[in-house]
């Protein structure tokens, strides 16, 4: 494997890993006059009646819902505006500034990814899009005006995968479909999966969690005390293996997200020494 450059991959979900609830929560829906609940519920319901993608379901019913309301605005800048509101879990605002200070200390750079189901507009407008290198969310193809009118992007639990590879290979175009699928040597590979984290809570989060942790990387279950459920879910899934800890939604430096984190830092640079010290040895005469 090569350790040409020690960059490491952090790589997360976004709704109920990095915020609580699914982010058309916090303005979208309260806008339409209508509970979480009740979306999800026709919104499954047109998935199954149609035999759709339910990615799709929700993306085509958030559009109807708000042409029928007349006032509720499917812009991307409106779209950009929810994301403002949208609230993140504690330490998340901070979090990225100290991780990265932590693995600088220690040698490692990080580069940051969101490979979500959720909206890619909405994801854009939080305190937090800065920080990220590469949004991989579903998406919307807007009109001459900037209004939503069709999706051009749907990101469920199969396709989640394919843009940990893009990262693996270094192919961040999306629509570049013939280069993710050529052969690369493992040691050519820009980011190998052994240098992955992947953070995630839900079942479109499993096969990303299971991937990288069988290809020697590292994944983390993420769980809310305030969801039911969320704690016996995560702890299934360490359980069959699917994932190599869980911890609560705190990103604050005393949390168990940092000191996992922290930990896999700390395996990255101790590699990356390994590694130099192997190839300085193997090149005495």
């Amino acid at each position: 494997m090569s350790y040409r450059d020690p960059v490491m991959a952090m790589c997360y979900d976004f709704d109920g890993t990095l915020a609580p609830g699914n982010m058309q929560e916090h303005d979208f829906f309260p806008d339409l006059k209508i509970s979480p609940a009740e979306f999800w519920e026709e919104s499954n319901a047109l998935a199954r009646e149609h035999e759709v993608d339910p990615i799709l379901a929700y993306m085509k019913l958030m559009l109807d819902k708000a042409r029928m309301s007349g006032k509720v605005q499917i812009s991307r800048s409106a779209f950009r505006k929810y994301g403002k509101a949208v609230d993140l879990f504690r330490g998340v605002k901070s979090w990225f500034g100290d991780i990265n200070e932590y693995a600088a200390k220690n040698g490692v750079r990080l580069e940051h990814y969101i490979i979500s189901s959720g909206l890619r507009e909405m994801i854009q407008g939080t305190a937090i899009s800065t920080h990220v290198k590469e949004i991989y969310a579903s998406s919307f193809i807007y009109d001459q005006h900037g209004v939503a009118v069709w999706p051009a992007n749907a990101v469920n639990y199969t396709t989640k995968t394919q843009y940990l590879y893009r990262i693996n290979k270094g192919i961040e175009n999306i629509t570049d479909n013939e280069s993710v699928n050529e052969f690369v040597p493992e040691e050519d590979r820009r980011i190998p999966f052994s240098r992955m984290l992947f953070i995630g809570d839900g079942s479109t989060d499993v096969p990303c969690m299971k991937l990288v942790k069988n290809q020697g990387g590292h994944s983390i279950a993420v769980y809310s005390e305030d969801k039911e459920g969320s704690r016996d879910y995560a702890i299934r899934l360490l359980h069959d293996g699917r994932v190599n800890f869980i911890a609560e939604g705190i990103y604050t430096k005393s949390s168990k997200m940092f000191k996992y984190t922290s930990s896999v830092i700390d395996m990255v640079a101790a590699s990356y020494r390994l590694y130099s010290l192997t190839k300085s040895v193997s090149q005495l005469p």
